[in-house]
């Protein structure tokens, strides 16, 4: 088993449990739209949803680049815990685990939201971090740029500083449709900062 292999057993095993807190989340509204309970789900939770399902699938491909570098140690561990169980604990706040007991799920967002937006971008900072560390102390060779790889780089940097801005945008607006506005736009800058990532 190679050092990336006993990490990435800790790393996606949490990660998994994120992506099903937030499935299932999406479940138990499904149903209740469904049941006879008058309850509006609104457009808040569910981007909210859906950009962690981004933003976890993001991370879990940042693990990827970073396989070569990746050792198995405590302290890589115990980083690689800390910061998928802050997606985790994330995830788990995004839906209210009693639905029917809030007939607007807006209202469970702004009770909400912080935590999580907070959480991602803790989650996104500390990932940010980790990969200038493990740049430094595990550095891969170089490889030689072409037009096609720099254009691809300064896409995904300017992208993953736009995210980071978005998220402190929205730990201190809280006018609902610039919510739900700043909710979008992130979801769509994860699909560019994705599809333009250079290193995959």
């Amino acid at each position: 088993m190679s050092p990336f292999e006993l990490v990435f057993a800790v790393y996606g095993l949490l990660l998994g449990l994120a992506i099903a807190e937030v499935l299932g989340g999406f479940s138990r509204a499904l149903k209740l739209k469904r049941g006879t309970k008058a309850v509006r789900i609104g457009w808040l939770t569910p981007l909210l949803g859906v950009l962690v399902m981004l933003d976890l699938s993001s991370f879990w491909m940042l693990a990827w680049d970073a396989r070569e570098q990746v050792s198995a140690n405590y302290a890589t561990l115990v980083s690689v815990l800390g910061m998928v169980g802050i997606y985790y604990l994330a995830a788990t706040l995004i839906f209210p685990d009693v639905p029917e007991e809030w007939p607007d799920f807006d209202d469970w967002y702004d009770k909400q939201n912080r935590l999580v937006i907070g959480g991602l971008l803790t989650a996104n900072v500390a990932s940010w971090i980790g990969v200038g560390l493990l740049g430094v102390l595990h550095p891969l060779p170089e490889v030689a740029a072409t037009s096609v790889n720099a254009t691809a780089e300064m896409l995904y940097t300017i992208s993953g500083f736009s995210i980071l801005g978005l998220f402190v945008a929205l730990l201190r607006v809280n006018s609902r449709r610039w919510n739900i506005a700043m909710l979008a736009a992130i979801c769509v800058l994860m699909v560019v900062s994705g599809v333009t990532e250079p290193y995959v």
